[in-house]
């Protein structure tokens, strides 16, 4: 059976989350009757101390109607040049929301206050208007690399100053938060709107929420419905994210430490040149010139090993609950006779 580093995307049920699923109480979830989606939501809304939160197929689309119901057509959305939102959401910003981007090279996915205020448009008819930041944690192209707290908080302030609201991506933020120790609910007054996803780390099969206060969800709940997203008996969905809160955060871990520990034999290869910081569960490697990305993956997958192209010299490699200790032995023997 291959190992899969390609995304935490690919995590498969339990047996504990499938027997969980197949005894939800469900309803009709676009009339607001499914027990079991009202209650993934207002578990997520109570753990970062949001008023509400609404249930979506994705993350992608959590983030779509989070910029199109704080923005308008010519504002604009400031976000580091390599975010999930701007590379990897299809153009969504603009074809969903008429705004432009003003992007910025952060450390390694992670801005700063100082920076998205040189970045702010002035009053002025020649230019759109800065209207909504958009933070990632973890930061994906960042290799996993995470926000503290009192990273976020200046950028916070500056919004309020500034009057833009501001979102945070948060497809990984658990992988984040249990790296530092802080807690869910302290992100709540900080972000107008988070995004949480349940299908990477914590291993549902499907589904993102959307969290933010009741005004923000209402018109979030008509947005999801004309993007197609309102899912009727959801809640078979809902309840593997309710165990998956219950049960698969503090296990994030040791997702951690499998990455950390194949990070560590990546950066002895002569074939690679460096190895991003391994902060959480995703490993970014920069290869020689002489070997590229693709011919790397080949060289793996002889070994029932899949792993992703990152671009022409980068790969990333992404731990999660599927890979056991076992794996990651296997892994790293695989390394040795392919590259060593």
């Amino acid at each position: 059976m291959a190992i899969d580093l390609r995304s935490d995307t690919v995590t498969q049920p339990t047996k504990e989350m499938l027997e969980a699923m197949f005894a939800a109480r469900v309803g009709d979830d676009v009339y607001e009757e499914d027990e079991t989606v009202n209650a993934l939501e207002e578990k997520l809304a109570h753990m970062f101390g949001k008023q509400a939160a609404l249930f979506c197929p994705s993350g992608t689309m959590t983030n779509q109607i989070a910029i199109k119901i704080q923005t308008n057509p010519l504002d604009e959305v400031i976000c580091d040049k390599s975010s999930h939102v701007y590379l990897y959401e299809g153009g969504g910003m603009a074809f969903n929301s008429g705004v432009s981007i003003r992007t910025i090279q952060g450390d390694r996915g992670r801005l700063t206050a100082e920076q998205i205020e040189l970045n702010i448009n002035p009053h002025n008819i020649h230019h759109a208007i800065s209207r909504l930041i958009v933070l990632e944690n973890t930061a994906n192209r960042g290799g996993g690399s995470y926000y503290t707290l009192n990273e976020i908080e200046p950028i916070y302030h500056l919004a309020k100053l500034k009057k833009l609201s501001l979102h945070l991506d948060g497809a990984r933020i658990f992988n984040a938060l249990v790296e530092t120790g802080e807690h869910a609910k302290d992100y709540g007054h900080l972000f107008d709107t988070i995004s949480v996803c349940l299908s990477k780390g914590l291993g549902a099969p499907v589904g993102s929420v959307l969290l933010g206060d009741i005004d923000l969800i209402r018109r979030a709940r008509r947005i999801r419905k004309v993007l197609g997203g309102g899912m009727r008996q959801a809640g078979y969905l809902a309840a593997a994210g309710i165990y998956a809160l219950e049960h698969h955060i503090n296990r994030l871990k040791e997702d951690h430490l499998h990455a950390k520990v194949i990070g560590k034999e990546l950066a002895s290869l002569s074939v690679v040149r460096r190895v991003l910081p391994v902060d959480t569960n995703i490993i970014i490697a920069e290869l020689d010139s002489h070997l590229t990305a693709d011919s790397f993956v080949h060289h793996l997958e002889k070994h029932g090993i899949r792993t992703s192209s990152f671009g022409a010299q980068h790969v990333r490699l992404v731990t999660h609950l599927g890979v056991k200790a076992s794996d990651v032995d296997m892994v790293i023997s695989s390394l040795k006779k392919e590259f060593h």
